[in-house]
């Protein structure tokens, strides 16, 4: 009888078999597999600008170019090709470094770039940080996964998110051998946060033995688009601090915002604004990227965090656990420096960064309105408006033989559904048991990324697949009954 080999799917790592990613999960597999075969598909599980085609910002690329071919800025003619604030950074960044883009940096980052995160801290809260408290790393994902393998210790340890959470949070947990603990939203109040159901979760958790060490919040929401107010974050922060939990603050998508009512505030800042004992007492740890906002430069895999509050044996250990992989790539550790340090108005380059990032943001805020407006029209579906981030994150409700059917086919109902619309429109979604949902509860995740020409189609598309959907599993629709 021939051994069982290392890599039989039976005897891998159970945390493996165990991780769940929805973002890429059988629904992305279906449309990787009709794209093959020729059918157009439309990319909405993921929030990738450029793929449904946001245009990379000019000045950040033009930099980029001549730090990536250095011989470029020796050539007499390069002024022909590149404006003098382009070269004059470029030659900045590559100082910084050991020897160009191909060399290891530190593990924590380039310390000029982490002067330059220090400098936009600063700026946007009014508080000073210590560059020795910023880890560039590849893409905000790869720090979250950092951070969770040094909280976890056991499954005994406990980290409190929220439902719907981005699956990152759950798919790592899982991986680094922990306990999810998760607290609720609440869809009706606009995916509020309920501090009572956060106070029931973690006494629910210690009950059962349960050690809760940390607390992930998204803001702006992902899945849900929400952003948390002022008040919102105070009472976080005086959660955590009175039951002795660390805050892992994921902001990645701060320049996303849609709305005026709410503007973004970090979280490091309403902590500060609190003052003692709070200002000195809670451990935060905050994330952002080059991924999101106007910028959308995902597969450059740019980001950093910043630890505040943090004892600094554990910054010890964490550094350690960077050393592992040495060095976060050098291109996306400069992407993050143009992202926190980008033109200033007597710039040569900033007239068209100003234009190309403000259409882009104003382009999102109409999607935003076109998007939410459409899922509000079709039958048996509501959203709340997409206040920031990328994404809608519709309730669908389906009809009890739709549910029968899906389970006839061995699939979530969600999953169902979402299957369906991709095979009859191509529009590629996320079902909402990938990110957690209230029992009884379905929803979809869709980005509001398809071009601003397109969404008109994309709607209207949905909205036909809608409501054939819905006459298939539960007849025709009452004529008044939407008045």
């Amino acid at each position: 009888m021939a051994p069982t080999k290392v890599l039989d799917p039976e005897n891998i790592n159970e945390n493996i078999k165990n991780l769940v990613y929805a973002v890429r999960g059988e629904l992305y597999i279906r449309a990787s597999e009709l794209q093959k075969e020729g059918k157009k598909i439309i990319f909405t599980n993921v929030g990738n600008p450029h793929a449904l085609g946001q245009k990379p910002l000019t000045f950040p690329r033009q930099v980029m170019a001549l730090c990536q071919a250095p011989f470029l800025i020796d050539d007499p003619n390069v002024d022909l090709l590149f404006p003098a604030d382009a070269i004059a950074r470029a030659k900045l960044y590559l100082s910084y470094t050991s020897g160009g883009l191909g060399a290891y940096s530190d593990s924590r980052g380039l310390p000029g770039i982490r002067q330059e995160v220090c400098d936009f801290l600063l700026q946007r809260d009014g508080y000073p940080s210590d560059p020795d408290l910023i880890f560039l790393t590849d893409g905000a994902s790869k720090g979250v996964m950092q951070l969770l393998n040094i909280i976890v210790r056991d499954k005994k340890d406990g980290i409190l998110c929220p439902i719907p959470q981005y699956p990152l949070y759950s798919a790592t947990i899982e991986l680094v051998g922990g306990t999810l603990v998760p607290y609720y939203l609440n869809e009706e109040n606009n995916w509020g946060l309920d501090i009572k159901d956060l106070r029931q979760q973690v006494a629910a958790a210690r009950n059962k033995g349960i050690n809760v060490r940390a607390l992930v919040f998204i803001n702006p929401g992902n899945p849900t688009g929400q952003c948390l107010s002022e008040s919102n974050l105070r009472d976080l922060i005086e959660f955590c601090h009175n039951e002795n939990i660390l805050m892992l603050a994921d902001e990645v998508y701060q320049q996303n915002i849609y709305q005026d009512e709410r503007p973004f505030l970090s979280a490091k800042k309403v902590l500060m604004d609190l003052g003692l004992p709070y200002s000195k007492e809670v451990e935060l740890v905050s994330f952002h990227t080059v991924s999101k906002g106007y910028w959308g430069e995902c597969g450059q895999r740019g980001g950093y965090f910043e630890l505040t509050n943090i004892h600094p044996k554990a910054v010890d250990e964490l550094y350690k656990v960077a050393s592992i992989s040495l060095s976060p790539n050098v291109p996306g550790q400069i992407f993050v420096g143009l992202m926190v340090n980008p033109p200033k108005p007597n710039d040569i380059s900033y007239p068209r960064y100003l234009q190309e990032s403000k259409s882009i943001l104003e382009s999102l805020r109409r999607r935003a309105h076109i998007m939410t407006d459409g899922f509000n029209s079709c039958r048996n579906i509501t959203c709340n408006f997409t206040e920031g981030a990328m994404y809608s994150f519709p309730k669908v409700k389906l009809p009890p033989a739709a549910v029968a059917a899906a389970k006839a086919a061995g699939k979530a109902p969600d999953v169902f559904y979402c299957i369906k619309l991709l095979e009859a429109t191509g529009i590629s979604t996320v079902p909402g048991s990938g990110f957690g949902q209230k029992e009884g509860t379905f929803h979809l995740r869709t980005t509001i990324l398809p071009s601003e020409e397109d969404m008109p189609e994309v709607m209207q598309m949905f909205k036909k697949f809608n409501d054939e959907f819905m006459s298939a599993y539960e007849g025709p629709s009452e004529p008044f009954s939407r008045l």
